[in-house]
């Protein structure tokens, strides 16, 4: 199986050439939507809180965006956050002004449908995603105190809807590798895709949502998010292996050569970047999961009259 990603430099958000270069990674990246096409654009927004490095930076979502519409694309930017909605979350981390003027909307996954799981039982993920004529996944580099990392596989976890995200880390975690498989499951049930993964500047020490920045300085995409997510392991020196959803694609033979025709993993300085220490139990105590449900219902009640 032939495997690509593409890397490339990328210095800064406010850089004159950012929609230039995240359009030519989407274009190698196997992007070209015919016109017409229904595209959505899946982000990483994740809760109001912390939104600003926690999300996908909106410069980086503005830029795939205009990339599809100048194609003739029909786009969508959608997510279903841990914490709110979609919108919520967009006007907390400036998604939404980046957004002004292109006439994209954003939309809260709502309707789901199952998605079987490898290990048995089922999933629901979002119709909106599962429908979708293509997908942009958008993720920002990200650690994560559950996954080591976050990167493009696990930013499919977003298509699962509201609610059931937090139910699935208690039905699947601390079971061997079930929630891992489950991860993989969800990334495997989605429509073709190009993952574009946004680490101009990542987030290190902790994750996903209360880290630290770390200017990267990389863009990165690939038609096979699990191809890219072992590229990105490789910048910080990790074999893919060591990450939980690392170890599950090795058990499905998903791993192998990795062409990278652009710049190469080592040519990204991530010296200092620094990795969760022990990764916490996936499964959320009673109480943590009670209180994350009062937050977000208590979040869509507020905010939602605010909007």
């Amino acid at each position: 199986m032939h495997r690509q990603a593409f890397l490339e430099r990328m210095e800064g958000y406010g850089r004159t050439d950012l929609d230039a270069v995240a359009g030519r990674l989407l274009e190698l990246a196997g992007c070209r939507p015919a016109k017409g096409t229904r595209v959505l654009v899946k982000p990483n927004l994740v809760a109001p809180a912390y939104a600003g490095l926690a999300c996908t930076e909106p410069a980086v979502v503005r830029a795939v965006c205009r990339y599809l519409l100048d194609r003739g694309a029909r786009v969508t930017v959608g997510d279903s956050p841990a914490f709110g909605t979609a919108r919520i979350v967009a006007r907390a981390c400036g998604l939404d002004k980046a957004l002004r003027g292109l006439g994209v909307p954003v939309v809260n996954f709502s309707r789901a449908r199952p998605v079987a799981l490898t290990l048995g039982g089922q999933v629901m993920a979002a119709s909106q995603a599962l429908d979708a004529e293509f997908i942009v996944n958008v993720p920002r580099f990200k650690v994560h105190d559950q996954m080591l990392l976050t990167l493009a596989v696990k930013n499919f976890f977003g298509a699962v809807t509201g609610f059931r995200k937090s139910l699935a880390h208690q039905v699947h975690g601390e079971k061997g590798n079930r929630f891992e498989s489950m991860l993989l499951d969800v990334c495997l049930a989605m429509p073709p895709s190009v993952s574009l993964v946004d680490g101009v500047t990542a987030m290190h020490v902790r994750g996903p949502a209360k880290g630290e920045p770390f200017q990267l300085g990389l863009l990165g995409a690939a038609a096979d998010p699990v191809a890219l997510d072992q590229t990105l392991h490789a910048v910080l020196g990790l074999p893919p292996e060591a990450t939980p959803l690392g170890r599950e694609a090795g058990r499905r033979g998903l791993l192998g050569p990795v062409e990278t025709p652009l710049r190469q993993p080592g040519d990204f300085d991530a010296r200092g970047f620094v990795l969760p220490g022990k990764l916490a139990p996936v499964a959320f105590d009673a109480g943590r999961f009670v209180r994350g449900r009062l937050r977000s219902l208590w979040l869509r009640l507020t905010c939602g009259r605010a909007s």
